[in-house]
Formats: C-alpha cells, sequence, structure tokens
C-alpha cells in the first residue's frame, strides 16, 4: 500500500487490516474471474455440467460479499479511518458489490447454456459471444490488476473498453435481431444468445464501476456520470 501513500498508522494491525481487506477483495474476483469465463464456455461448449459448476460458486461469492461487507463495517467502526485510508475501506465495500453483481450475471449466463442445451443450440451469435466474452474477460482481468497496483492508467483504460463493448454489443444486436426476422423459427433459441450477451454487457459496466472506484481511492475524485473524455482530462490534471 506505499505506492498509494496511505496514512501512517500508530497501530500495525490497522495497516494489517486494509492489507487484509484488499486480499480478501482480489480473492473474490479471481472466483469471479474465473464464474464469468467458464459461464461463456459452457455456451459455446453446450457444456450443462459446467453451467451448473458456475451455479454453485455463486453461493461462494455471495458468501464472499457477506463476509467483506463485515470486515469492511468492523473497520469503519473500529479504526475510524480518515483521507486515503477511508476512501479504501469505502472503495473496497462499493467493488465488493460490483464483483457479486458480475458473479449473478455470470450466473444467468450459465442459465442461458443449460436452456440452450435442453432447446437445442442457436443457429446464430456464437461468434459474438465469444468476442464480446473476450474483451469483458479482459477488463475484468484489468480492473483485478489495477486495484492491486493501485494503478490509474489501467482503470481508464478499463472505462474506454467499456465503450468498445457497448458498440459491440449493439451491433450484435442489430444483427441477431435481423436475422430472427428473418427465421422467427430461430427467435426462442436466440433469444438465450441475446439474454447471454446482456449479461456479458452488464459485466463490463461493473468492471467499469470498479476501475470509476480506483480513481476514486487514488485520486479522491468521483468520475461517476462522466465521459471518458472527461475522466481522461480529471485524472491528468488531478
Amino acid at each position: 500500500m506505499d505506492n498509494l501513500n496511505l496514512d501512517q498508522h500508530i497501530s500495525g494491525q490497522f495497516n494489517a487490516d486494509l492489507e487484509e481487506l484488499k486480499t480478501q477483495l482480489l480473492e473474490m474476483g479471481g472466483v469471479v474471474q474465473q464464474q464469468i469465463s467458464d459461464a461463456v464456455d459452457a455456451i459455446e461448449q453446450a457444456d450443462s455440467e459446467l453451467a451448473e459448476k458456475v451455479m454453485v460458486i455463486e453461493d461462494d461469492v455471495d458468501n464472499r460479499e457477506v463476509s467483506l461487507d463485515e470486515n469492511c463495517t468492523t473497520v469503519l467502526a473500529r479504526r475510524q479511518p480518515a483521507a486515503s485510508d477511508l476512501r479504501m475501506v469505502l472503495a473496497v465495500s462499493k467493488a465488493t458489490r460490483d464483483l457479486e453483481r458480475m458473479g449473478d450475471e455470470a450466473q444467468k449466463i450459465a442459465k442461458m447454456a443449460i436452456a440452450l442445451n435442453e432447446e437445442g443450440q442457436a443457429p446464430h451469435g456464437y461468434v459474438e459471444l465469444r468476442h464480446i466474452g473476450d474483451i469483458v474477460e479482459k477488463m475484468v482481468n484489468s480492473t483485478l490488476d489495477a486495484f492491486a497496483r493501485f494503478d490509474v492508467d489501467t482503470a481508464v483504460k478499463v472505462a474506454r473498453d467499456d465503450k468498445a463493448v457497448d458498440r459491440e454489443y449493439k451491433s450484435a444486436m442489430r444483427e441477431l435481431v435481423t436475422y430472427m426476422m428473418e427465421d422467427p423459427r430461430s427467435i426462442g433459441r436466440v433469444m438465450n444468445i441475446i439474454w447471454a450477451l446482456r449479461s456479458l454487457e452488464r459485466i463490463g459496466d461493473h468492471a467499469r464501476n470498479i476501475a470509476e472506484h480506483i480513481v476514486y481511492l487514488v485520486k479522491g475524485l468521483d468520475v461517476r456520470h462522466t465521459s471518458v473524455k472527461e475522466m481522461e482530462r480529471q485524472v491528468k490534471d488531478a
């Protein structure tokens, strides 16, 4: 944490408490990252067993969220942190919620994988799913890396990548809607792909949220609801 210049504490235990919060967050992020990867693979490989694994892991993600929330509350109550220390606790708390919601979206993708196996594979949309899935998985990985290193530049890049995901998602939607209009018999199965793509787009949104938390943590800037260009400007001027 030295590279963030967090407040120096009389209590070494306080430093240990903050470091533990960070460690637990990154561990939770690793679980969610694998959950997302497995969910996309489950659709591509028509693997219901892998999809079921993703859904079971969601219980672990939920438990980690509850545990981290409790630990953040304990640190706030016992240490009454200020300045960068307080931002650290708040950033972990907010990022934890976003990770849990990513897990929820991964679970939804897994449900779509099972539905496709039961109803028959969709005739279109798998290329788009893999393409957007790859971008989103890299975003999540970069976000966790940025949090681990308090790297604002990487956090800003994640925000830029989210805009790319939005563009790819809209393009995929246009193609899939056109396909369903041409072949109405495919609507039910293609809709499962559409819902999976929608979940990936939301995971990208949550990755951007965490990137914004990192900017707040390191720079003390609230960049929510700002454009990427404005975020870059504020970070540069800070």
